[in-house]
């Protein structure tokens, strides 16, 4: 079985939140987009979190107004086999260098991870690695069935560690 690949993060030194999900789903990695799927509410929910309607434009100007506002993106692992799409046929992942990208990260006050899965493995994996906060959030992902306000009053926590 074919291996899948996170992205390369999106982050600089002036990023304060970093959100990370567990792995991009194939609607991701065909448009080679963080959260790529159009029913995924990422870019709806991260754009009431900074007051920008992110979802209306272009990939490299999400991307754009996401640093803009402290906030950067990346994935706990970096490769797996999974056929389809769902966290809960990943096998055989490979972790994410998480540790090694939060040294590089002087600004960052907060860490959240977009679901069930990637809060399980970022958890473990920077539990004892930082001081800054770690948030779980409810999953974006269409295949997390839970209303959108409710998913929206979660994420909008995030807001404190944004400009």
């Amino acid at each position: 079985m074919e291996r899948k690949r996170a992205f390369d993060p999106v982050a600089d030194a002036d990023t304060r939140l970093l959100i990370l999900g567990s792995l991009p789903g194939d609607a991701s990695l065909r448009a080679g987009q963080y959260y790529g799927h159009p029913q995924n509410a990422f870019w709806r929910l991260i754009g009431g979190v900074i007051g920008r309607d992110l979802a209306a434009l272009p990939y490299e100007a999400r991307l754009s107004a996401l640093r803009e506002a402290g906030v950067g993106l990346w994935d706990v692992i970096a490769s797996a086999e999974r056929p389809g799409s769902l966290d809960a046929a990943i096998r055989r992942p490979e972790a994410a260098d998480l540790r090694g990208l939060v040294r590089t990260l002087p600004r960052l006050r907060a860490v959240a991870f977009n679901g069930g899965s990637a809060a399980k493995l970022g958890r473990a994996v920077l539990a004892e690695a930082t001081d800054t906060v770690l948030i779980d959030l409810p999953s974006s992902s269409p295949a997390h069935a839970r209303a959108f306000g409710e998913k929206a009053a979660a994420w909008a926590v995030l807001g404190r560690w944004v400009r």
